[in-house]
This record gives C-alpha cells, sequence and structure tokens, in this order.
C-alpha cells in the first residue's frame, strides 16, 4: 500500500558529494555551486596533513597539502571554508576521525561567530547545529590509515566528544560507525556488519563505563550514533545486508544497553557506494554500477539511507571535476524525484527469499561479534592483528577470483574490447595547480605571526594538562580553537602525551597462494631462479610513502610477492622517502615497491630515487602502483623509475612477473631466460 497512508511520498535522503580541495577558499566557491544544484547536504574532504594532525609546512606533509581535501589548519581557514554558509541552517557531515575533536571544535566556535554577528545567542545556535563528524578510529586501524594515537587514548577521545556532543549539541552525530572502509579492505557482508557492530560496542562502553552520561541517558547517546556503510554492486546481497545491520543494531541497543525506546534504537545511516568496484578500465561502466549500486540502499524503506553521496564515474582515474559530481547528484535526484520508489511501504517485507539471506546474515555476523568480544573487544582485536588479518586475508581471496575469472568484472576480465571513450582525454579529472602546497605553507606560517603566542601557549598547556588526567579535553579542545592553535599543534601537544602508534599490517597471515592456475607456480620458479643468479633469496621493500594510508594494495602486493618467493620488507604505512631509503639499504633489498594512491606520486617517489642513488644503491629499481595518469607515468619514468602499474593491471602474479623483469634487467641478467 502507499505510504504515508495520507498519500504524501516518504521524505528523500539527504543528497551529498564528498568534495574539498586545493584550499579553503577554493572549497567553499565548490560548495555553494552544489548548493545551488539542489545538494541538501555537504561533506567536507581533508586533505591527509589535516587528517593525520600535521600543519603544510610538516615534512610529512610534502606533496599531500590540498590533494585528496582541504587543508584546515586553524579557525581562520574554517571561517573560509564555510564563508556565506549559515551553519545553523546546513547539514555537515565530515570525514574525519584521528583529529576529528579538532575540526569539531573549529566548527563549533566559527557557529558561535556566527551567532555573534546576527546577535543570536550562540546557546541556541549550537542546539541546532546537524551533522556527522566520522570520528571512527577502529577503521583507521583496519583499512584507510589515517590514525594518529594508539587506540586508548583514541578511544577516549570518542567518548569525550559522545559525552560533550549529547549535552551541548543535541541534533550532532559526534561518531558514525564506519564500515565503507572495513568493506573496501576487503569485509565481506559478514565482517562489514560484525566489525562494525564491534565498533559501535566499544564505542558505547567505553561512554557508558566513563561515568560522563548518566544511565537514564544512554537512549539519548544511542540515538546519535550513526553509521557510514559501504554498498556494492551485487545490490540484492547488499540490500539484505542493510536490513541485517537494522535488525542487529535493534537488539545489541536493546539487550545490551537497555534502550527502551524504538526510535532511540533506529539503524541510522549514510552511505557512499563502492569507490572500490570502480575501474580504470572502460570507466564509462561505472556509471551503472554506482546507479545499482545506490538502488541496494533505497529499494528496501525498512532500511532505507537517509544520506546518500555518490562517487563520480572517473574516481578511478584521478580527482573529479564539479561536472562529474554534478553527473552524481543528478543520479540521486532522478531516483527520488522522478521514480515512484517512495511512495511505497517496503517492497521486500515477507520475502522470504530476502528473509532467509538476512537470517543468514544475521546469525553469521553474531558469531563472529561474539569470537570479537571473547578476544576482549574490537580495541584488542585490532592490537592482537585478528581483524587485520582476516580482512587482508579475505582480500586476497577476492582478488584471487577476478584473477582467475571466477569473478566477472566487465570491462576487466571479461569483455574487455572497447572503442575509444569519448568522455576521456585531455581534461578529463580535476588537476590540482602545484602552486597550492606553498601557498598553504606561506598562510599558515604568516597565521602564527599574527595570533596571540601568549594566548596560543596557554591555550596548549591546558590541552596538555587535561589530557594527563581523565578531564573531558572538549573545553580545552575549544580554548585551543579560540586562540589560534593550529592542526599541527593540537595534535602534537596529545602526540606529547598519548604517544603515536603503528598498527599490525595483517600481511603476515595472509595468502593467496591456493590459486587454480600454474601461473603463480612458474613467477615461483622465476624469482627461485633469479635469486640463485644474484647469490641469495630475492628481496623486495614495499613502502608506504608519505601520509597515504589506504594499504590495500600494499597489502596485496606484499601477500602476492611473498606467496611466490620473494622476502618481503612491509613496515606499515606513513614513512618518509628517508625512512625507505634507509629500509631497502639495510635489508639490502632487489627491488623496492612504492605504493600511492594521493596524488603525491610526483614529488614523493623522486625523493626515493634520488635517495636510493644518493646512498650508493643506484642499482636498485624502483618500481610504483597507485593512481598515476598517465602523463604523470611518463615523468615518472623519466626520472628513473622502473615500472608505473595502475589499477587496470588487476593481475597481481603477471605484476610479480613484471618485477622479476625488473630485477634481472637491474642486474644485467636476460629476461627470457629463467
Amino acid at each position: 500500500m502507499p505510504y504515508p497512508t495520507d498519500g504524501e511520498r516518504d521524505r528523500p535522503w539527504v543528497m551529498r558529494t564528498y568534495a574539498g580541495h586545493s584550499s579553503a577558499a577554493a572549497s567553499n566557491r565548490l560548495y555553494r555551486r552544489n548548493l545551488e544544484k539542489g545538494q541538501t547536504g555537504l561533506s567536507v574532504a581533508f586533505d591527509l596533513p589535516t587528517q593525520t594532525g600535521y600543519d603544510p609546512d610538516h615534512p610529512l606533509a610534502r606533496g599531500e597539502v590540498g590533494k585528496v581535501g582541504v587543508p584546515i589548519g586553524h579557525i581562520g581557514d574554517m571561517r573560509q571554508l564555510f564563508d556565506g554558509i549559515p551553519l545553523a541552517e546546513a547539514n555537515t557531515s565530515m570525514t574525519i576521525n584521528a583529529t576529528a575533536m579538532w575540526l569539531f571544535a573549529l566548527y563549533v566556535e566559527l557557529a558561535k561567530e556566527q551567532a555573534e554577528t546576527q546577535g543570536a545567542d550562540w546557546h541556541e545556535v549550537v542546539a541546532k547545529l546537524a551533522g556527522t563528524t566520522q570520528n571512527d578510529i577502529i577503521k583507521e586501524y583496519l583499512s584507510r590509515g589515517t590514525y594518529v594515537f594508539p587506540p586508548g587514548p583514541s578511544l577516549r577521545l570518542i567518548t569525550d566528544m559522545v559525552a560533550w556532543t549529547v549535552a551541548n549539541v543535541p541534533k550532532w552525530n559526534p561518531t558514525n560507525i564506519c564500515s565503507y572502509h572495513l568493506q573496501e579492505a576487503g569485509a565481506t557482508p559478514v565482517q562489514e556488519v560484525a566489525y562494525a557492530m564491534c565498533t559501535a560496542i566499544a564505542v558505547l562502553d567505553a561512554v557508558r563505563d566513563s561515568g560522563q552520561v548518566p544511565q537514564d541517558r544512554m537512549g539519548d547517546v544511542v540515538a546519535r550514533i550513526s553509521f557510514f556503510v559501504n554498498a556494492g554492486v551485487r545490490f540484492v546481497e547488499e540490500m539484505c545486508k542493510l536490513r541485517a545491520f537494522a535488525q542487529l543494531w535493534d537488539e545489541i541497543t536493546r539487550d545490551r544497553y537497555g534502550v527502551e525506546n524504538p526510535k532511540h534504537r533506529r539503524f541510522r545511516y549514510g552511505v557512499q557506494v563502492n569507490s572500490l568496484g570502480l575501474t580504470e578500465a572502460q570507466p564509462e561502466n561505472n556509471v551503472q554500477r554506482i546507479v545499482l549500486e545506490m538502488l541496494a540502499v533505497t529499494l528496501s524503506r525498512d532500511a532505507r539511507a537517509r544520506a546518500i553521496q555518490l562517487p563520480a564515474w572517473n574516481e578511478a582515474l584521478g580527482l573529479p571535476r564539479p561536472w562529474d559530481q554534478q553527473w552524481a547528484l543528478r543520479m540521486q535526484q532522478v531516483l527520488a524525484y522522478e521514480t515512484d520508489l517512495l511512495e511505497y511501504e517496503d517492497i521486500f517485507a515477507g520475502s522470504p527469499v530476502i528473509q532467509s539471506k538476512v537470517d543468514e546474515i544475521v546469525a553469521s555476523a553474531k558469531q563472529e561479534i561474539a569470537r570479537v568480544q571473547e578476544m576482549g573487544g574490537a580495541v584488542a582485536a585490532v592490537e592482537s592483528g585478528y581483524m587485520k588479518t582476516q580482512l587482508v586475508a579475505s582480500l586476497a581471496e577476492r582478488r584471487r577470483r577476478i584473477e582467475v575469472g571466477d569473478e566477472i568484472v566487465v570491462g576487466v576480465n571479461r569483455f574487455e574490447n572497447t572503442e575509444p571513450s569519448p568522455l576521456e582525454g585531455e581534461g578529463a579529472i580535476e588537476t590540482i595547480r602545484p602552486e597550492v602546497e606553498q601557498e598553504a605553507v606561506d598562510e599558515i606560517r604568516n597565521w602564527r605571526t599574527l595570533r596571540a603566542q601568549s594566548e596560543v601557549d596557554k591555550a596548549l598547556e591546558l590541552l596538555t594538562s587535561a589530557a594527563r588526567t581523565d578531564a573531558n579535553l572538549m573545553e580545552a579542545t575549544l580554548e585551543c580553537a579560540r586562540a589560534g592553535v593550529t592542526t599541527g599543534e593540537w595534535a602534537g601537544a596529545l602526540r606529547e602525551v598519548f604517544g603515536e602508534y603503528r598498527a599490525p599490517t595483517g600481511v603476515s597471515g595472509a595468502s593467496a597462494a591456493g590459486e587454480a592456475s600454474g601461473e603463480l607456480a612458474a613467477v615461483r620458479e622465476r624469482v627461485r631462479a633469479t635469486g640463485e643468479a644474484v647469490g641469495g633469496r630475492l628481496r623486495m621493500l614495499v613502502g608506504k610513502p608519505g601520509l597515504d594510508g589506504h594499504s590495500n594494495g600494499a597489502e596485496q602486493i606484499a601477500v602476492r610477492a611473498r606467496d611466490v618467493g620473494f622476502e618481503v620488507v612491509y613496515q606499515g604505512i606513513r614513512l618518509t622517502p628517508a625512512e625507505i631509503v634507509a629500509a631497502a639499504v639495510q635489508e639490502g633489498v632487489h627491488v623496492v615497491g612504492l605504493s600511492i594512491l594521493s596524488g603525491s606520486h610526483l614529488e614523493v617517489v623522486p625523493d626515493v630515487v634520488d635517495g636510493l642513488r644518493a646512498a650508493g644503491a643506484a642499482d636498485v629499481p624502483v618500481v610504483v602502483g597507485g593512481i598515476v595518469p598517465p602523463a604523470d607515468a611518463q615523468v615518472l619514468l623519466r626520472r628513473g623509475v622502473a615500472r608505473v602499474f595502475t589499477p587496470k593491471d588487476y593481475e597481481l602474479t603477471e605484476i610479480m612477473n613484471e618485477i622479476v623483469d625488473v630485477v634481472r634487467e637491474a642486474n644485467g641478467i636476460n629476461t627470457t631466460l629463467g
């Protein structure tokens, strides 16, 4: 029957595009254009230095400023970012985790300033703020890599934010349990549901046990916990996953936390459909993939997303242009306003096929949740490496199925013949001006000269003092925002107290050696023979230079390299070029493989090549993998890189074979033999 019974349509979801680059001013212009086109919410993409707590002039920020998002270094940048956008009327999602408390404090302080300018009571304005800070640190250890502090202090920052927002900003979602990146890291539907629920349990247990929120207000806490999920192209299975999510969340919050109000227990989620499934080969096919994946989170009214952001068709090629983002927005608008989707009750209610699949996911997820809880919960399962190993193994199995053809990807491993695409060519992606980084460096150095340093010092001392106690850190962070503290200074102060952390890589426990073809065995024999020719087992260093924490590709290369017989040196993410060079020399490796997805390849890769030469290791070849446009690949090859692999090079065993060729070439061995 039509829903609701008065004949009105269900309200559309919040429509967003994930956006931000170059500078606060440039991103503001983009946001205002998108809002004029009918976008109903903002989704802020921050650059990697901002996400990992560094200012633009920090050495680790080299090549990363403004690339994958907007750099926000202080309250002045936040003013520019939202210039002309009343925060009390906005719905803003901020994809920020380790530094979430800091960016939220800047947002709150800006809302206060806007209120005072309008002569309004800032308490009332702040209470109206609606939106989300992602603020899920568990999945950062498992997949995306923008963590800073160890798990314990990181969970404390989340707990303090939850407690403070429930009391002061009741419409804000202080944490957004993000299973999106778990799927990108290899999670099956069961693992995605189970590990997301384990993360939510860890957060809710921490809030409850902190004593900062009375037990009778736990319903208010649960009501502000939202989720951010991934939806792949298997849209029936994905839709069942969302129904399973809703069922489990209702049960857990009722039984574990005693939340009686059904409205508090609603499973509220936003979604970006699966960027992992977008292909560089025949990228026009990504359009239908995105549309089909959107159906997974809209068809079932009982488990419908309340906010959706779609990737652009060309994200596997590079940064989308405003027109590409507009196309993604129009997809949502056509579905919401031209179809009759929102006029009906849940069209799957009562389907035995759907219910059977939901029951299967729920039962398996409960088993995995119980397994993690027996280990001591999500934090313990991160620290032991259990969850990371499971994800790496799942992704290795998925890649194996694609390589042997058990899983078909149109245009990649089947139906590969294609006409030239009129959508591609010069200008098909957004490019960042090379001056952006230096402008950001100059700006933040100027900012430091204009503020009252005594106020900055006082605010940072207040923050570090509070961090050494069990005090809620939000008020001290707000004081830092008011004083003009920078992102790097705030994070640096907490690094002094909390220390830093390196998460387990999960590589040692995963393998794809069971693939059916004999190709792996043939490459393994070449590795053995080449090792004999050079006088020892071949050693490969897999490195992640810069701040790019998306390590899935690097981990899969490391796993496959080990499976074909390489001795693999992989130390995880966030290494400087100098650290990679030092490790390569110390370990005596025969080849260095660099993985970069953030767009910083033209800056950091030459630093590694030059560093090897300066260290007397010019004979060690360097290969590069990542999202590298063809023109940039040619630049890297001219700078001394031996091979460049991009997402179209999906056959990992064949990549290993080429790397053996690289080693043989570097050592003067005939590549046609062995």
